[in-house]
């Protein structure tokens, strides 16, 4: 099934051991504008292979790798290694902490009708093609995405928690999160995670875009090789695996802002009324409580209003299309076909590329960008089960884009993994006849 090997990843140098919290950065995905400026104030931090910026990003991410490694900047491990991974983290307004444990390695880059990887939401296809251009110019991930698999049995992690131990890094990252990172060597067992991931087919949590990149670029370069075998370093990606059976999975909401629609409230609210019950509510932190446990519910926000909507549940069966009752009946796909379709004539191809449509998981964020005019009005969701992403997944079918925030999101600049040909000169093969 999916085939891991361990990865000979890039890392700062030593040096900068005491400073590696200055030198992450959040996912290109979710780093705001400030954030990003004030990181590209420094001339190490890991944004600069990330998000790289200029006139030819792409070249400009090149030539600082080029330059970090002449520099030795970073380094490379000299062995191959699972990078045990674990996030220490707590939701708002609750003093538990949760842990998400998982490990780092490379996987093949399945295309997607290959059923090894699964993904469970549509992408942009604007940050596809970004991310295409930075893996050919660099050939090098700054952050791994996020993959599932699925142990109910726990095998690998007493050998997680005996490597995060001796942890490589131990750090507080911007969004708070205690970020722990370690390494396994041993041959033996990094056979076992091989062995049970082999047995397995993965969901793709997060890092569709990234993914898909990988894709882009595996499929290039095997048309371009006559002697493809198989095992170059193009044909793998980096990713960070966990447990789907864990309780520690934690999937947030991602709301919808609207910005420059032309439609008054109570012209919105005249279009609505047909599909959706109605209510005005007092204070629209209220929302999240009030649609929680409401299927098909959301909060409807204007700059001085706020009010449950609800699909009325007769206008279920009107919902077009030859799909399969999981994706008729998820919340998203109901505010994506009926609200923003329907309602907002913005059709599914449109929705995609659509600048009218932001999306935004911060609720008080959102609220604020409607309060001060920024959007116009906002579409308050709930979050998505983990039952419901593992449901899409067997369809074959898919979430709108932005369905899920898997919290927290790893970060960037603790390893970098390489698919340099020069990068993938090791014996893999003797890890495989352990299989």
């Amino acid at each position: 099934m999916a085939e891991i090997l361990p990865l000979k990843a890039w890392r700062y140098h030593p040096d900068y051991q005491e400073i590696i919290e200055e030198l992450t950065s959040p996912l290109f995905d979710v780093v705001s504008n400030r954030q990003r400026e004030a990181l590209y104030q420094n001339p190490l931090n890991s944004i600069h292979l990330s998000v790289p910026k200029g006139e030819f990003p792409a070249q400009e991410a090149f030539e600082t790798l080029e330059k970090w490694k002449q520099e030795k900047i970073l380094v490379q491990d000299p062995l191959p290694g699972i990078y045990i991974y674990y996030q220490y983290f707590r939701l708002p307004g609750s003093e538990k902490e949760f842990c998400r444990k998982g490990f780092i390695a490379h996987i093949k880059a399945y295309d997607w009708d290959e059923n090894q990887i699964y993904r469970h939401e549509n992408t942009l296809v604007n940050a596809v093609n970004d991310r295409i251009e930075l893996l050919e110019k660099t050939k090098m991930q700054a952050s791994p995405t996020h993959g599932l698999y699925h142990d109910e049995a726990f095998e690998l992690e007493k050998y997680m928690d005996a490597a995060i131990e001796q942890p490589l890094y131990d750090l507080e990252d911007y969004q708070g999160i205690r970020e722990v990172l370690a390494v396994i060597h041993d041959a033996k067992i990094i056979h076992k995670f091989m062995k049970l991931i082999q047995s397995q087919s993965i969901i793709l949590a997060d890092g569709h875009h990234r993914y898909e990149g990988a894709i882009a670029y595996r499929k290039k370069m095997t048309d371009a090789n006559p002697s493809h075998h198989g095992g170059e370093g193009y044909n793998y990606h980096m990713m960070y695996l966990t447990n789907a059976a864990a309780k520690d999975l934690r999937i947030l909401p991602t709301h919808r802002l609207f910005c420059d629609i032309q439609i008054s409230r109570e012209e919105l609210l005249e279009k609505i009324e047909p599909y959706f019950f109605i209510r005005p509510l007092n204070d629209p932190d209220e929302i999240g409580e009030l649609i929680l446990h409401k299927s098909w519910a959301f909060g409807l926000v204007f700059k001085d209003a706020a009010f449950k909507i609800r699909l009325k549940p007769e206008r279920l069966e009107e919902f077009e299309g030859n799909f399969p009752d999981v994706i008729k009946r998820l919340d998203l796909s109901v505010l994506h076909h009926f609200f923003i379709e329907k309602i907002l004539g913005i059709p599914p191809e449109v929705q995609r590329l659509s600048e009218h449509i932001i999306y935004e998981r911060n609720l008080s964020r959102c609220l604020s960008k409607v309060s001060e005019g920024t959007a116009s009005f906002a579409i308050i969701t709930k979050e998505v089960s983990m039952e419901a992403v593992l449901q899409v997944c067997k369809s074959g079918y898919t979430m709108p884009q932005k369905s899920t925030y898997f919290y927290p999101k790893a970060i960037s600049g603790l390893i970098f993994g390489s698919i340099a040909e020069e990068d993938f000169e090791f014996p893999y093969d003797l890890f495989h006849e352990f299989l």
